[in-house]
């Protein structure tokens, strides 16, 4: 295999992130593109958000989401939020997933994260190992989540 660069993402990422989506919600309707720069612009210009993407042959291939949350308690130490996970369809199975989770692990570590989260819809339990494998314990929380009825979210 080429060399696997994981990296944060920077502002010229945005098409290539966009089109890795897919890979994750296919169903989802496009996001407009004046849409798309604007909520862009705030992950990327944000300190408490990083977008990690994994690199193959100068194609996005892999990609999460964190957020770093200030806190209050734990001694006012952040946690840390992961979300959507993805790797292209074309090369999963190949370690790039748990790459950048790695990655955004080793980012909330540095941030002074006292625990990092992550959810899935996934009901295969196949995801599952794949997240245990990564270094995420099931069963540790029970999470609840409310979805916008409008259809964002979903």
């Amino acid at each position: 295999m080429d060399k696997v660069i994981v990296r944060s993402a920077v502002r010229g990422d945005l098409a290539g992130l966009l089109a890795l989506y897919r890979h994750l919600h296919p169903d989802d309707p496009a996001v407009d593109t004046a849409t798309a720069e604007r909520v862009w612009e705030t992950l990327i210009g944000s300190a408490l958000m990083s977008v990690v993407v994994a690199e193959l042959e100068r194609r996005l291939v892999a990609s999460c989401t964190l957020a770093v949350i200030p806190n209050l308690t734990r001694g006012g130490r952040p946690y840390g939020v992961i979300e959507n996970v993805v790797t292209h369809a074309e090369h999963r199975r190949m370690g790039l997933g748990r790459q950048v989770l790695a990655f955004a692990l080793d980012v909330a570590r540095k941030g002074g994260c006292y625990k990092v989260s992550l959810a899935t819809g996934s009901k295969r339990e196949s995801t599952w190992r794949f997240y245990e494998g990564a270094g995420f314990e099931r069963g540790g929380k029970t999470y609840f989540e409310v979805r916008d009825g409008g259809g964002a979210g979903t």
